[in-house]
């Protein structure tokens, strides 16, 4: 079958044959809190990247589907060499990840020999190869941390994240790397100011991909992990998040008696949206896409993931 002819199918149908060859092959999905509804649904574990990271190393199955972009599989796939991962659409990238490549970090590096390279989950294979330790935004101020304080840093590749370390830390020897999130670097104080406007009463909890004016109006700032558990632990209060609007849905879906709202409704990760149940089906009936990375990449790289996992 074609991935036209999977289109065509009912929703029940594609979550028929989904369970069905998951079943047949032993398979877990991990979806990550910005898919669509539908795909949330079919999570096994649903997270941010700290969260699925974790629980990639800690699964007990031959197949992982991994409902994200390609960052995140070929973080799973490092951290259990001898598994299949399957992503559903191997075009599914993250132009944030795309703003380092290794040749550069190494070229940084000469140019800042004693510091230390903190890459960011939302990179390459080959970027985190060549750092030190990788961290998420659920994370990044405790991997900071874990350096002296008179340890210079190189931080990869967002530099709203970065801003957000060094402000916490109250560090000044951190080198931002200059990539950002298109979705969260989008977001304005206006943005923050009209939804305040609408929901006077809302709590506003920001991404720290977010701009610094834009955390700096905030009242939380937090990863997407944090988010939820925030919501999960304040029911019944109304909640405006600055993040993609995936998580909005999630916690309306689970938390309805707690109202969330997206800053922006155009906060939409394209990347992202690009799984749908008929792709889920079709990779786990035919095996597509299998993610796979170069071994003398991946030896290097998982250092620098069990580094953060062991924080």
């Amino acid at each position: 079958m074609q991935l036209w002819d999977y289109a065509k199918l009912s929703d029940d149908e594609l979550l028929q044959r989904i369970e069905s060859a998951k079943r047949k092959l032993g398979a877990v999905i991990l979806v990550h809190n910005y898919q669509r509804g539908k795909i949330q649904k079919i999570a096994d574990f649903l997270g941010d990247s700290l969260e699925l990271a974790r629980k990639a190393k800690e699964i007990d199955a031959p197949v992982i589907l991994f409902c994200g972009v390609m960052f995140m599989a070929e973080m799973a796939k490092i951290i259990n060499p001898d598994k299949v991962v399957l992503i559903p659409d191997a075009q599914a990238g993250c132009p944030l990840a795309a703003h380092a490549s290794a040749g550069e970090i190494v070229k940084m590096r000469q140019k800042y020999p004693e510091y230390a390279v903190i890459t960011y989950v939302n990179s390459s294979a080959e970027v985190k190869a060549v750092s030190d330790i990788v961290c998420t935004s659920a994370n990044a101020v405790k991997v900071v941390e874990s350096f002296p304080k008179n340890k210079g840093i190189i931080f990869v590749p967002d530099k709203n994240l970065c801003h957000y370390a060094k402000a916490q830390t109250n560090r000044e020897n951190i080198v931002c790397w200059d990539g950002n999130c298109y979705v969260h670097d989008r977001f304005t104080s206006d943005d923050v100011k009209n939804a305040c406007k609408k929901h006077p009463d809302a709590t506003v909890i920001v991404h720290p991909e977010c701009p610094p004016e834009v955390q700096n109006r905030a009242d939380v700032i937090a990863s997407t992990g944090g988010m939820y558990r925030y919501a999960q632990s304040h029911r019944g209060e109304t909640i405006v998040l600055g993040t993609e609007i995936g998580m909005a849905e999630r916690i309306n879906s689970e938390f309805p008696d707690t109202p969330t709202f997206p800053m922006s409704k155009s906060a939409i990760c394209s990347n992202m949206k690009l799984i749908t149940l008929a792709k889920v089906a079709r990779a786990l009936e035919q095996d597509m896409y299998e993610v796979n990375v170069p071994q003398s990449v991946a030896e290097k790289a998982k250092i620098a993931i069990e580094r953060m996992l062991e924080l």
